[in-house]
């Protein structure tokens, strides 16, 4: 379902800032931060402020329709929440967060879970890397 959707469904009202901003949101396949996602926003038009961003992302995350990661000691980041569970790959030295998905890990950790009588309700796996000198 597409993220303009989701907000009629959840009955957020379409001002054309917003519908900028969610025209920005659903072309992303990355992990923007405010500042950044104002920065591609304002290209399209430069009215947007950024206040109106930091609203309407957080308006977002109530409803629901975006995921808001704080990773390490950055500023807060956002991928939509309709996407499939996967964990993230965090580089320090250039804040690029990289999405991957290991079966081999979730098994790990539901039998790590099972062997101390749980079961997993939820999670999320933050791996911090830096590039190797070759």
């Amino acid at each position: 379902m597409d993220i303009e959707t989701l907000c009629t469904e959840n009955g957020l009202r379409m001002t054309k800032q917003r519908q900028v901003i969610l025209q920005v949101l659903a072309s992303m396949d990355d992990h923007p931060d405010a500042s950044e996602l104002h920065r591609r926003v304002v290209e399209i038009d430069p009215g947007v402020a950024l206040a109106t961003i930091y609203r309407t992302l957080k308006l977002l995350e109530e409803k629901g329709i975006l995921e808001k990661h704080k990773f390490g000691d950055g500023p807060a980041r956002f991928e939509s929440a309709e996407q499939p569970h996967h964990d993230h790959l965090i580089d320090v030295e250039t804040g690029k967060v990289i999405e991957f998905r290991s079966d081999e890990i979730e098994r790990l950790q539901e039998e790590i879970a099972r062997r101390h009588g749980f079961s997993i309700v939820s999670h999320k796996l933050e791996i911090y890397v830096k590039c190797r000198k070759q």
